[in-house]
């Protein structure tokens, strides 16, 4: 889509949410509803009822009959979440919805518009997300004493007046605290609360939303393979959020491939896998054989003009002091090489966990630079003392933000298909843009070496 279809849909989706919500909150809903995955054809709806429920979803395009859903249940299984389905959808179109709960109306008008199809056909479409990382929702009961970590949950409306096609969450999208690590029903606890948030109410029915998963809203701090309620965080995981796949048949976990537009994601799983920290073995490892072959596999066959690499700590930073791919040396460095030897242009690194936001750029000679946006927080604690990353030499120079709670602003524009520009921005809550740096498509292709001219012997001159 191009922007300038953003001035109708802001007005549609605008009166849509400002009526829905109203109309949810008189009815019962414990939160949402979210709009999950989007494609050109089908779109899923994530709900949450008090108990137990049929829930349904009438849709509608303007001038169009009423399609409805079929019936789907919130049960005490799933926590009384339901993720409902909407088929047969067309292309490039804005839809309305209301949501209904045992046969009355929950919650709606809301609105969404599905992706177009556009290859073979138009210049790719233009597109706007926002990413973020490290959200933590105050409770008293449970918080260590003294001031709140968490602050400025405004910043999920600043979000949505934004108008991004989706939203990818990097991990740590709550907070587990001691009293949740060793039960499913208060890993659900902390799931349900933090997702009841009033300020998040109006992001998450206002665009689709993707996410990935890091220590916190895994387990406790720092945690690994090894966590035994690995299994319990997963299916809630996969309760509280919509993304299209989960993991392989054969391998458990919440990574997974999201497209839009010319662009593909790759949403990586950086804990379930993972060997501890401390383990002293230089072959540990961190996504592990299977994904790591999964992740190869699919850059590999990609076609996307941008292939962003989403994952919960940072991947290039050869330079951080804590928690990061570089920690794992003999996949790191098979990893790095692979990648540095290919072919494979438009590769991007998002990227969460560290309480400041920075763009990273790594230097590759035989290749083209290989960038790292790293984003966070969006409402939990900044970043005190960073040592000796302070001046860090991969960072990009005027990127580095320390002091405000923020998200990023990823724009991708442009009508030449091999001519697309990237531009992100780091956004405080207040809206206001902190830095942009813009990366144009040709930037990251492997510069082609120049051709040699052939070499001919000098003409002989004429005797006279």
């Amino acid at each position: 889509m191009t922007f300038m279809r953003h001035a109708f849909q802001t007005v549609f989706v605008c009166l849509m949410l400002s009526q829905g919500w109203l109309a949810a909150q008189k009815t019962g809903l414990v939160s949402g509803p979210m709009l999950g995955h989007v494609d050109h054809v089908e779109a899923t709806i994530w709900v949450q009822t008090h108990d137990t429920a049929e829930v349904v979803v009438k849709y509608e395009r303007q001038g169009e009959a009423r399609q409805e859903s079929r019936v789907f249940h919130a049960t005490q299984e799933t926590y009384f979440t339901a993720h409902v389905l909407l088929t047969d959808l067309a292309d490039g179109a804005t839809y309305s919805y209301t949501v209904w709960v045992n046969g009355k109306k929950a919650a709606g008008p809301f609105g969404f518009t599905t992706q177009k199809l556009w290859k073979w056909r138009t210049p790719p479409p233009e597109i706007r997300f926002a990413i973020g990382s490290c959200n933590f929702v105050n409770d008293e009961t449970f918080d260590r004493p003294g001031r709140p970590y968490g602050a400025r949950h405004d910043i999920f409306n600043t979000i949505a007046d934004q108008k991004p096609d989706f939203m990818i969450w990097l991990g740590d999208n709550v907070y587990f605290r001691e009293g949740d690590f060793n039960s499913e029903t208060r890993l659900n606890y902390r799931h349900r609360r933090d997702r009841a948030l009033p300020e998040m109410q109006r992001l998450l029915a206002a665009t689709a939303h993707y996410a990935i998963w890091d220590d916190h809203d895994y387990g406790p701090n720092d945690s690994d393979r090894s966590y035994p309620y690995k299994d319990a965080a997963l299916k809630l995981f996969k309760l509280y959020y919509a993304n299209p796949h989960w993991g392989m048949p054969d391998t458990k976990g919440i990574f997974g491939k999201v497209s839009w537009a010319d662009c593909d994601f790759f949403l990586m799983d950086c804990r379930y896998h993972r060997a501890p920290n401390r383990l002293k073995d230089p072959h540990k490892p961190y996504y592990g054989k299977a994904q790591l072959q999964w992740l190869k596999d699919q850059l590999s066959r990609s076609r996307a003009n941008f292939k962003f690499i989403v994952n919960g700590n940072q991947m290039i930073n050869t330079y951080c002091r804590h928690e990061a791919y570089a920690g794992f040396s003999s996949e790191y460095h098979d990893f790095i090489n692979w990648l540095d030897g290919s072919e494979i242009p438009g590769v991007v690194i998002l990227s969460g966990d560290r309480h400041y936001t920075e763009l990273l750029r790594r230097q590759r000679a035989k290749n083209y630079p290989l960038y790292e946006f790293t984003s966070s927080p969006l409402t939990s604690g900044l970043i005190s003392d960073m040592g000796s990353e302070a001046d860090n030499p991969m960072r990009v120079p005027g990127t580095l933000l320390t002091e405000e709670r923020n998200f990023g602003l990823i724009e991708v524009t442009g009508n030449d298909r091999r001519k697309r520009t990237l531009t992100l921005k780091a956004v405080d809550a207040d809206g206001k843009v902190r830095w942009e740096h813009t990366i144009e498509s040709a930037e990251l292709r492997k510069p082609r070496p120049k051709p040699n001219k052939p070499k001919f012997p000098a003409k002989d001159k004429k005797k006279k």
